[in-house]
């Protein structure tokens, strides 16, 4: 993961672009040879509306839900696309301008209501974005487009028509919940989300989806224990509230981060529900995505995408930055908190008088946990991915066999300054890395499907988006070997397909 592309043509600034949705599916040209047991959908969410009339989106999180799906049936492939017809969506269609607040853009008020009327309607309640561009994933027999607020959105992923707006405050008492969950082989779905404990102070929920209930990484779950990185990056409730009688904020302004805090690791059982209370912390990190966690001889194994420091990442998403030059966009990554990849380790046999010296016994790691005077049990981290302003992130796994188990390879999008431009391979073992890049593609997160009749865990194959907007085909679904990444097809289509965040292969 360490060759660095140059991007001076800035072709990269076409996956932050507007596009229309589809009519009807788009046949793909494909060349190599699709894999035979490659029969089902791959599912994607980002932004495609970067502006409404004249009125533009600022955040990398604001744009509006499109969703895009690739159908592969017997070496064909098909490519769609839909807008969410989310409340968010439909308002601004209709209204022509911004009408609810997203992350990073501030909705004005109705010109047509007068003061009073606004000041009710705000101690009636804010209006909640339910703008769900970040993930896809089922919930029993049905699928949920989602973002990180208490609004999911029911679709339909074979003709991608909006079913129903769920408002999950309904069902537990949350206010938001992660686009991140778990999903266990029964299809019981786990996610955290936060509600407001006793005098006002913020409490954590883990919220559990039995697989037969009809109504789901931001945090890491092995066989038996939940765990939960609580990094210095908050959500300053009072801000929150006040934001919306201020005129021009929106979320990013009331998030705060506290210097001094560091990083605190919350570790809970799983059966029965219960918070193990150890004190285990580290070094200030921004953490968006867990890799893996498993234990291992009464340890917790954590591997995570972080981010150096307690500045806040998503200050360097403006889309402004993103759509800058590219000498420019170097400049900016230069200021951001440094990506790693790292492994922490948890003991969870813990005695007092073992105080300075390292718990941790696994052979395998350096990582190391130390018990303070004052009872914190001190963690410092494994390396096992670093490179200046080289991300690995949007990881994913062979989640189906080694979800919460002992593994060695994780897959990833690699980040140049923050723009997207390989997909990378690590084996967490031996820290050896594989790379595919081409000259001005830029990769979405690859999604890997585990071959049928598969022994090894990277049997299989990758499936992630490319944009390639220079080309005569200016995107393409890529199909890469598992193994070693190298190509096995792609099916290029005739469209430009802006960024996505993540995704599901519905088989």
């Amino acid at each position: 993961c360490s060759v660095q592309f140059e991007h001076p043509a800035g072709t990269y600034k076409k996956i932050f672009e507007t596009c229309e949705e589809l009519a009807e599916p788009l046949p793909a040209t494909v060349t190599g040879r699709i894999p035979s047991y490659l029969k089902g959908s791959l599912l994607r969410l980002g932004p495609g509306l970067f502006e409404v009339g004249d009125e533009p989106f600022y955040h990398l999180f604001d744009g509006q839900a499109l969703m895009h799906k690739f159908d592969l049936k017997n070496g064909q492939v098909t490519y769609f696309r839909k807008f969410v017809k989310t409340d968010a969506y439909v308002r601004a269609i209709t209204e022509k301008r911004v009408v609810i607040t997203e992350f990073g853009t501030f909705a004005y008020p109705d010109p047509c209501k007068n003061i009073f009327s606004r000041f009710f309607s705000y101690f009636k309640g804010v209006e909640v974005t339910d703008n769900c561009l970040v993930n896809v994933y089922p919930v029993g027999e049905d699928f949920y487009a989602v973002t990180e607020t208490n609004y999911i959105t029911k679709v339909n992923t074979d003709t991608l028509e909006t079913l129903k707006k769920v408002d999950m405050c309904d069902y537990v008492n949350i206010n938001g919940v992660t686009a991140h969950p778990h999903i266990e082989k029964d299809g019981t779905v786990y996610n955290i989300g936060n509600c407001m404990g006793k005098g006002a102070t913020l409490a954590y929920n883990i919220v559990r989806i039995p697989p037969t209930q009809k109504g789901l990484d931001y945090f890491g779950m092995s066989e038996n224990y939940f765990v939960f990185v609580e990094t210095p990056v908050k959500i300053n409730l009072l801000k929150f509230l006040s934001a919306w009688s201020i005129r021009g904020s929106n979320y990013m302004d009331c998030f705060e981060s506290n210097e001094s805090q560091g990083t605190n690791f919350h570790i809970a059982k799983k059966d029965p529900g219960e918070y193990i209370d150890l004190k285990f912390k580290g070094a200030a990190i921004g953490m968006f995505h867990h890799i893996n966690t498993y234990e291992d001889q009464g340890f917790i194994v954590v591997d995570l995408c972080s981010w150096k420091g307690f500045e806040f990442v998503y200050n360097y998403l403006w889309l402004a930055n993103l759509r800058a030059n590219w000498e420019e966009v170097k400049k900016a990554a230069m200021m951001a908190p440094q990506p790693e990849v790292r492994r922490y380790v948890i003991p969870l046999d813990v005695h007092k008088e073992e105080q300075g010296k390292n718990l941790v016994s696994l052979p395998y790691t350096t990582a190391t946990a130390t018990m303070h005077a004052d009872g914190t049990i001190w963690l410092e981290p494994e390396v096992l991915f670093s490179g200046p302003r080289q991300a690995f992130e949007f990881p994913q796994i062979n989640y189906k066999g080694y979800g919460g188990r002992n593994y060695s390879y994780a897959y990833g999008l690699g980040l140049n300054h923050f723009i997207p431009d390989r997909i990378c391979k690590l084996n967490v073992k031996t820290k050896e890395t594989w790379v595919w890049q081409e000259p001005d593609s830029y990769p979405s997160e690859p999604l890997f499907v585990q071959a049928p009749d598969g022994v090894d865990e990277d049997d299989g194959v990758l499936l992630t988006i490319v944009a390639a907007p220079g080309s005569q085909r200016p995107a393409y679904l890529l199909i890469l070997n598992a193994k070693d990444l190298s190509e096995v097809a792609r099916a290029e289509v005739d469209c430009s397909i802006p960024v996505t965040f993540h995704g599901m292969y519905k088989p």
